[in-house]
């Protein structure tokens, strides 16, 4: 591959980005021009720029990886991404939400919470909740894009996170929403062109054909590690044994945190607020759900048929194998210690059924990566580098520059939304709103956007420290703050739209009762963070108060939501209802719209 090549298309999708960052900043005129694009998007550039903003380098890269690690199981959390997060989330939220917030004149996710509720404490802890928890969610994505920024154009991880950080943060500070729009349509369709060649590619690369290539997936079951096997990992078509470890893990941390917490992300609500009616919505909805199904789609079935590609190359590793062997080394408290090179004799295939060409699953590459691969990371997550390392060897030579550019708008897209919504949650929600506070809407936003943006480098740059290799970096970042948004926003979400009788301090003690359960959950049972964090083996001497238990890897989405809802409820019913001229100006023509 042609390092000019490489640089000439890099180059121009950078120039097409700034130019659709500059046509925003020329467009903008006003706050509402910044903050909800004026309210008069196209359906189209509305539904590429949510389901852009929705799927990242987090989806392609990290869930991607993780998909080589437990399966075509995964493919669950498609059908929720596309039925929760834009069927549901479109049809039944968006357009309440839309008239909603031209009703009240809201901005914001926090500000519509916050006048639908008519308490400035929730707009304001709302706004600091975005600016606090989403730094970790933008941290993540900013590890996906740098990383195969590192990999491919030869530079440091800490250059291209400043590189890949600065190129973002210039057209989303002055562009506004609109700028962050229009930019999220171009990568969109790049992403959706990248993916279809992906998916292509990837079978092409297995050479037996679709029925083949997943045929091949399953009969690689007997070559599951023991460690997986013990965690209840039935074979890469098949769901893990049901209660088991990575059934957990799955199911509750990935599928459902993700799947039902994409309804509650302010950065994706807020799109709702940028068209002109709800016939717009309606009209976004196929769009929205056909880019949802090849971006998610096709990185599960890749990172799942990765592990087919390895296996019949033994010259490479067998990434997800190995990862098991060294997280079972982890857990003895042993060294691991990479194996010697395969002899001739050791690759020869092992007994397993004649479909699979089988290798030695440890394998050491015997042809290096790209030698910028070096300057990741040192305690990066081996699964965070499956879909990259595949792409450089699987993949054709002209396609790997193609691709880097579907990673770079897919992390760009994203990162732009996070750093809007961060700026308007500090500088309009919690400053302005909040506490008051004096001055230009637009220029009190664009500091807020700097400070959120230095924050996100350093959570991108010091992450990997606090995680083991085999750890999903980017997955657990991105599941993350989907479920604590899913705990702390979705009850009075959904209260603020379809009941009436929700009051005040209903919503206000239910987000309360679910974070406070929520953070308990992180930082002392869910041993993926509790962990890293260090908190629960500080105080009482372990990693986890679930001991050993499966209660460890149990999502606490599944404890805190109904939590949540519960409080919300109860507490609602137990107080004074809203004043019905409120409840009037509220929901004006919302059954219409």
């Amino acid at each position: 591959m042609s390092g000019l090549y490489l640089l000439t298309v890099v180059i121009i999708y950078f120039a097409i980005t700034a130019f659709f960052g500059w046509l925003g900043y020329k467009q903008t005129n006003n706050a509402a021009d910044y903050l909800v694009a004026g309210r008069k998007q196209h359906p189209v550039v509305m539904a590429l720029s949510y389901g852009s903003t929705f799927i990242s380098t987090a989806a392609i890269i990290g869930f991607g990886g993780a998909a080589a690690i437990y399966g075509m199981g995964l493919m669950w959390l498609t059908g929720l991404n596309i039925f929760v997060g834009i069927f549901l989330a479109f049809v039944f939220f968006g357009k309440r939400t839309r008239k909603i917030g031209l009703n009240l004149d809201a901005h914001t996710f926090p500000e519509l919470l916050g006048k639908r509720f008519d308490s400035k404490f929730l707009q304001t802890a709302a706004g600091l909740l975005i600016f606090i928890g989403m730094p970790i969610y933008a941290g993540s994505v900013l590890i996906g894009g740098s990383q195969f920024m590192s990999q491919y154009l030869g530079l440091d991880y800490g250059a291209a996170l400043l590189i890949f950080t600065v190129i973002t943060a210039v057209y989303v500070i002055f562009g506004g929403l609109k700028g962050v729009m229009y930019t999220d349509a171009f990568q969109g369709a790049l992403m959706l062109i990248g993916m279809g060649l992906l998916l292509y590619f990837a079978y092409s690369a297995i050479g037996a054909g679709v029925t083949g290539a997943h045929q091949k997936l399953t009969d690689m079951a007997p070559l599951v590690p023991q460690a997986f096997k013990a965690q209840g990992h039935q074979g890469w078509t098949s769901m893990p044994a049901a209660g088991s470890k990575m059934w957990l893990e799955m199911i509750t941390q990935l599928a459902l945190g993700v799947g039902v917490g994409v309804l509650a992300q302010p950065q994706l609500i807020v799109r709702f607020m940028t068209v002109k009616s709800g016939r717009e919505i309606n009209r976004a909805v196929p769009i929205g759900g056909f880019f949802i199904f090849m971006m998610v789609g096709v990185a599960y079935t890749v990172g799942s048929l990765s592990n087919v590609y390895f296996l019949n190359n033994p010259e490479y590793k067998t990434i997800s194998i190995e990862a098991a062997k060294m997280e079972a080394a982890k857990k003895e408290g042993k060294p691991y210690i990479p194996p010697a090179p395969a002899t001739p004799a050791e690759a020869k295939p092992a007994a397993v059924k004649p479909a699979v060409k089988a290798a030695p699953a440890v394998a050491p590459e015997a042809k290096k990566a790209p030698a910028a691969s070096k300057s990741i990371r040192p305690k990066g997550a081996i699964t965070d580098n499956i879909i990259p390392l595949f792409i450089t060897k699987a993949m054709p030579a002209w396609f790997i520059p193609i691709f880097l550019v579907t990673l770079l708008a897919a992390a760009m897209s994203t990162l732009s939304s996070q750093f809007h919504t961060m700026g308007t949650a500090i500088g309009r929600d919690v400053y302005e709103q909040g506490l008051g506070g004096k001055g230009n809407t637009v220029l009190i936003t664009r500091t807020g956007m700097t400070v959120s943006i230095l924050i996100s480098l350093f959570i991108a740059y010091s992450l990997p420290f606090f995680f083991d290799q085999g750890s999903a970096i980017i997955a657990i970042g991105t599941a993350l703050f989907f479920g604590i948004c899913a705990t702390a926003f979705t009850p009075m979400y959904f209260s603020a739209l379809f009941w009436k009788r929700a009051t005040k301090q209903g919503a206000i003690s239910g987000f309360i009762a679910g974070l406070s359960v929520c953070l308990f959950w992180l930082f002392f049972v869910q041993v993926k963070e509790a962990k890293p964090i260090g908190l629960c083996k500080l105080l009482f001497g372990v990693d986890s108060l679930a001991g050993n238990s499966n209660l460890q890897y149990l999502d606490q989405m599944i404890i805190s939501l109904p939590v949540s809802i519960i409080v919300t409820i109860i507490v609602s019913l137990l107080t004074k209802a809203p004043a019905q001229e409120h409840l009037d100006k509220c929901f004006k023509g919302v059954e219409k719209a």
